[in-house]
This record gives structure tokens, C-alpha cells and sequence, in this order.
């Protein structure tokens, strides 16, 4: 495994080629990232830091740089070992290039640069392209929260309409189940962290590791005790109510949550006479609440169906605008859960008179695994380069897809501070850097320097990446 930890072999094997593609004369290039569209009008730019701190802290190597040579030999690809050399001789390792982002956290309409990538050593020209693959991973945990943002902008419309307590409640309306559904164990990292960025309950255990390794956050997530199939079923048909009592005893406290999937055999049974006959009284004498789980059938017609029962057997109060709240109970919906779907579940109950306070959600492959790079379109694209000492912009304009014209010139972000305008803008030739470029009244530079030269130069802290998407 010590071969997937080389830097220079993260990457397209077509990459190991390109320093020799460029135009003679050429010392510098600049690309961007950006999200071209795709189901969402606006993305939550995260993960950027944890990508960098994972890979590019740790210097490159001489003996990174003889496997990489001796890989490429094999594999059928030209390899500048010179130019890798120097970077290790000359700049002991570090990558010579700078990394301008927006903070994490921020929201950002579609079709604006979110990041920009630019050599800084003339001879180191073609590195920006050479780490295209690894840095557009970008794409996933940026994919992942803003899927999870906009998750939470639905279940906090309901709230607002049905429930007496919004910011107590929202962030646990949304659980993270998706640790067992994604392809790696990396994905689980930064994907439930990303979901994090905006909720805080979770059982992808590698998402609050990533939190606490990458952005130093001591805890962002939190979990309560919750059976599975096995645990009940294991007790066999005839037993399964002793499954329940047995939770209770276990697990049921004054104040705490305990979640117990009913639906092995017949949920709607297992609610009239297991729940709300024969350990009704237990339920309401531990002081906890007891969270149903249904993980069958249509979500909408089951979940509106379970509230209804449990309503009956455990009755409901009145909240302050009208809805009703379960007493004692509540249930999550951990099955068939997406966007859409939770969007259904809530137009249902709500219209039922049922408060959103009496359901939760459980999403699992829906929010880690069912993205992919296109489903926000995101592209790293070369804008532009200098040859021969000028600058000159680079460009794509397929005659057969306008929508992947990309963006010419060096590129910055910026925003109107009054009117929340968001412009990429270019960065005039005779500017150095984009920090240095003047603005016209009323607009605010929007990226900053985050990564320059093996340094990292904005390191955030996990609340002020929730602030941000919060505030948005």
C-alpha cells in the first residue's frame, strides 16, 4: 500500500506525458475549478483542506520520484524525472505553485471559479496540470454538502411552518447511514464529514475522524443507540416483543433517544400491539423517547401511516401553531430516503397536521455514494498561459456542447458586499497576483490564498466552516 501514498503516481497515466505538450517558451500556466451547472444552482465549497493536508504536506522524495520513474517505464509513459528531481533539490519537496479558494463553507452560485491553481517556479510550469486528477476529487465532499445543504434548506422550510423549535431540532433531522454503502473507506471520511459541514448526526465514524484529523474539530458528530434486523430477529417471530423490552431496558433513560427498527415482521402490528399495548406504559415510564424505525414499503404511505398508529396508542399535543407532536415517540425514515423523497414525506404529514418534530430522516447511499462528478458538472480547466513572457488565454468552445465552453484568462472571484452579486473576473496582465488587483467600489475579493509554495496558509476550523454554510 505504501505505492498508493506517492504523490507523483496520483494521478492520469497520460499526465506523465504533458510537460511535453506545452507550446516552447512556456514558464507559467493557471487553471480553475468550477461547477458548470448540474442538479443544484449553487454549490458548498469544502474539502479543500483536507486534500490538501492528507496529500500535499508531506515533501516529495527522491525515492517517490525513482518509483515513479520506474513505474512509468513499464507502464509506457515518458516521465520528466528532471523536472521532479528539481522540485525535490530546489524546493526540497514542496510543490511550487499557488492555490487561491474561496473559505470553506461559503455558498456559491453555479458557473463562478471556486478555486484557482498557478506555478510559481518557470521550470515547474506543467504542475498544475500533473495534479488535476488528484485535486478535481474536490468535487466529492463539495458534491456531498451542498446535496446535504440543500437537504436541510427542505426540512428547515417544514420546520419553520409546523414546529415551535427550529434550531434545536434541525441539526439532527438528517442522519448519516451511508458508511457501508460508499467504495472506501476514504469516501467515508470525506463524504460523512461533508455531510457534518451541515448536520450533526451521524454513524460514519471515519466523518468525525476526518473532522477531528483535518479541520480539528474535537466531535462533530453524534449517534444514539439503534437496533438492527439481527438484534430483533434473532429473538425469533414469537420473541420479538421481549427484542423490544429488551431495548427499553437497556437503553431507555429520562431524557435519552433510543431507535429500535420494527418492521421485520409486520410494523404495523408490532406499533398496535407491541408498542402501544404491551410496553405502552414501559415507554412512558422511562422517561426516554422511543424512535420507530420503519424500513419497508412506500416511505410516504408507511411513515404517515406508523404516525398515525403511534399517535393513537401514545396520543399527541397541540404545539403552538397548530400541529400535532407525538407524545413519548417519534420515527426515522432510513429507507428509500432522498431529497425528493423527504421532500414527499413532509408535504404528507404536514399536511396530515403532523409537526416535522416527529420525523427524522436516515440517508444513506442517496447521500455518499450516489454522486458522481457530473452531478454538479465540476471541470479543472487551464485558462490561461505565458509564453514567452506574454500571457495568453486558454480556451475550449466545442462546436458540439456550449456547455463546456470553459473560461478564459486568470481568473478571480468576487462579490458585491450589498447586493451579494458573485463575479469571475479576470486578472489584468499587468497584476502580479490576484491579491494585489484593485476593485471597484462596493465589491470584496473573494478567494484568498490558502496554499503557496508547500505552505498552508489558511488553516479553518470545522465551526467557522459551518458558520459560513449556515449564515448562507
Amino acid at each position: 500500500m505504501r505505492h498508493l501514498q506517492n504523490l507523483i503516481l496520483n494521478t492520469d497515466s497520460y499526465k506523465a506525458s504533458h510537460w511535453l505538450q506545452y507550446p516552447p517558451g512556456t514558464d507559467r500556466t493557471f487553471f480553475y475549478v468550477e461547477s458548470r451547472g448540474g442538479v443544484y444552482d449553487r454549490t458548498v465549497f469544502f474539502g479543500l483542506q483536507a486534500i490538501l493536508k492528507a496529500w500535499l504536506s508531506r515533501p516529495v522524495t527522491h525515492a517517490d520520484v525513482d518509483e515513479a520513474r520506474d513505474v512509468f517505464a513499464v507502464h509506457g509513459e515518458p516521465f520528466n524525472e528532471e523536472g521532479w528531481r528539481r522540485i525535490v533539490d530546489v524546493h526540497g519537496g514542496h510543490l511550487p505553485m499557488r492555490i487561491r479558494a474561496v473559505p470553506e463553507g461559503t455558498v456559491v452560485p453555479t458557473h463562478q471559479a471556486l478555486m484557482t491553481i498557478e506555478s510559481t517556479d518557470p521550470q515547474a510550469f506543467w504542475l498544475p496540470s500533473y495534479l488535476e486528477t488528484l485535486l478535481l476529487r474536490l468535487w466529492y465532499p463539495v458534491t456531498v454538502a451542498t446535496l446535504s445543504w440543500h437537504v436541510k434548506r427542505t426540512v428547515r422550510e417544514f420546520l419553520e411552518r409546523t414546529s415551535d423549535d427550529v434550531d434545536g431540532q434541525l441539526p439532527f433531522k438528517l442522519h448519516d447511514f451511508g458508511a457501508r454503502g460508499v467504495s472506501s473507506a476514504e469516501s467515508a471520511a470525506l463524504g460523512g464529514m461533508a455531510h457534518l459541514v451541515n448536520f450533526r448526526g451521524t454513524d460514519t465514524v471515519q466523518g468525525v475522524l476526518a473532522a477531528r484529523e483535518f479541520y480539528g474539530e474535537a466531535m462533530a458528530g453524534y449517534s444514539i443507540p439503534a437496533a438492527e434486523h439481527s438484534t430483533i430477529t434473532s429473538w425469533g417471530r414469537d420473541r420479538e416483543v421481549d427484542a423490544y423490552r429488551n431495548m427499553l431496558r437497556h437503553f431507555a433513560r429520562p431524557g435519552s433517544l433510543v431507535a429500535v427498527v420494527s418492521d421485520s415482521y409486520d410494523i404495523f402490528h408490532a406499533i398496535r400491539e407491541h408498542w402501544g399495548r404491551t410496553l405502552r406504559d414501559q415507554v412512558i415510564a422511562s422517561g426516554g423517547t422511543l424512535v420507530v424505525r420503519p424500513d419497508s414499503g412506500d416511505p410516504v404511505e408507511v411513515v404517515h401511516r406508523c404516525l398515525t398508529l403511534l399517535d393513537d396508542a401514545f396520543g399527541a399535543t397541540l404545539n403552538g401553531k397548530g400541529y400535532r407532536v407525538l407524545n413519548h415517540v417519534r420515527v426515522i425514515q432510513g429507507d428509500g430516503v432522498n431529497p425528493d423523497s423527504i421532500r414527499a414525506i413532509l408535504e404528507r404529514i404536514t399536511g396530515a397536521g403532523y409537526a416535522a418534530d416527529n420525523i427524522a430522516f436516515g440517508m444513506g447511499g442517496a447521500l455518499l455514494q450516489k454522486v458522481d462528478r457530473d452531478t454538479q458538472k465540476f471541470a479543472l480547466k487551464c485558462s490561461a498561459a505565458r509564453i514567452d513572457g506574454q500571457w495568453v488565454d486558454v480556451f475550449k468552445a466545442p462546436v458540439t456542447d456550449a456547455g463546456k465552453f470553459s473560461q478564459r484568462g486568470r481568473l478571480t472571484l468576487i462579490r458585491h458586499r450589498d447586493y451579494g452579486t458573485w463575479r469571475t473576473v479576470p486578472i489584468p496582465h499587468d497584476i502580479e497576483t490576484a491579491d494585489a488587483m484593485p476593485l471597484e467600489p462596493g465589491w470584496d475579493h473573494a478567494m484568498e490564498t490558502v496554499w503557496e509554495n508547500g505552505v498552508l496558509r489558511r488553516d479553518a476550523s470545522f465551526a467557522s466552516v459551518r458558520e459560513r454554510s449556515e449564515a448562507s
